[in-house]
């Protein structure tokens, strides 16, 4: 039962482990995990009971803002917390792979609707929906969706912040997300909520040129 759930993440985790190795192809892996991905993702949804789209409007709204308040969390403190967040990384220049300016912008294109779209969805299956109850009972469908253990809880929130470069406002928009589905008993707020961060920060990041958040 945890495949639909953590499959699309391990493929993902995958595909960014080969564009590491292979970094002058990285913006290809990028394009082929999202699509690998987003198609292994319609293979899970029937299969995840808790994969709905259905929600009240306050659901819609604190989504979206939830994910503004992360996204400002997330670009507003750089500068002062940048030793904290273990140095800028280079991050994702689709620059310098030296394509032509159209190439270049379907890159940028495929980034920010992967950022978007695809890892909201695969990050929140397997972070809110599938390990923090899975720490807790390892025949997870057992319990709730929401269902609140304060060492899962937290231990979730910490293991997604070192998923990323920035792990302290990693760690806080876990902290969002996972408090989202707590709170709401539902995914689609968190998965809402993650999809604003990403898209507003990939709209900062083309905007600023500031590649190291990517």
């Amino acid at each position: 039962p945890w495949l639909p759930y953590a499959g699309p993440f391990l493929c993902f985790a995958l595909f960014t482990y080969a564009g590491g190795r292979w970094p002058e192809a990285a913006h290809l892996w990028y394009a082929a995990k999202t699509g690998v991905v987003a198609l292994l993702l319609a293979w899970a949804a029937p299969r995840i009971p808790e994969l709905t789209w259905r929600a009240p409007v306050a659901d819609w709204g604190l989504g979206v803002a939830v994910g503004l308040a992360v996204l400002a969390v997330w670009v507003l403190p750089e500068r002062p917390l940048a030793p904290l967040m273990l140095g800028t990384p280079e991050g994702f220049d689709p620059y310098r792979f030296g394509l032509s300016p159209v190439a270049t912008w379907g890159v940028i294109a495929v980034r920010i609707a992967g950022a978007a779209l695809v890892v909201p969805v695969m990050e929140e299956l397997f972070w809110r929906a599938f390990l923090m109850r899975y720490l807790v009972r390892p025949d997870f469908r057992e319990l709730p969706l929401g269902h609140y253990h304060p060492f899962a809880f937290f231990a979730v929130a910490v293991a997604f912040g070192f998923e990323h470069h920035r792990w302290l406002v990693g760690i806080a928009a876990g902290l969002a997300y996972g408090g989202l589905v707590v709170w709401r008993k539902r995914l689609w707020p968190a998965i809402l909520a993650h999809g604003v961060t990403n898209l507003g920060l990939g709209l900062y990041v083309v905007a600023t040129r500031q590649w190291g958040f990517w």
